[in-house]
């Protein structure tokens, strides 16, 4: 990635508050919902946009949110951040649960496998 890191510094059901290191920036949330007919007339911008970086878009049917269409990238990091939460989640499991020991006690364990 390139540029300067952005963090959401707050939410509401409106709108995204962005503050990217230079400058505060508002996104409305209105302008990422879209209806299923706007994405059948409008379908090569959109991956267009998307591929450029643009924001998730919310696709409507009926009125009724139902996907959300991302570009591959931000997919990616989404699911790697995934990951790791479940590790960090399965691991704070494990510490809770009292299976953990220390590091140099592990350490001097495989030591002794080894050598052996």
């Amino acid at each position: 990635m390139s540029g300067p890191i952005t963090i959401a510094v707050g939410h509401d059901l409106f709108k995204d508050y962005i503050w990217s290191g230079e400058r505060e920036a508002t996104m409305s949330l209105s302008d990422r919902i879209k209806p299923i007919s706007y994405l059948k007339a409008h379908a090569a911008e959109i991956v267009r946009t998307l591929g450029d970086g643009g924001e998730p878009l919310i696709v409507t049917q009926n009125g009724e949110a139902k996907v959300v269409i991302q570009d591959i990238d931000s997919y990616e990091e989404m699911q790697e951040t995934l990951a790791l939460l479940k590790i960090l989640a399965l691991g704070r499991r494990e510490v809770e649960a009292g299976r953990t020991r220390l590091a140099s006690d592990a350490i001097a364990q495989l030591r002794e496998r080894n050598q052996g």
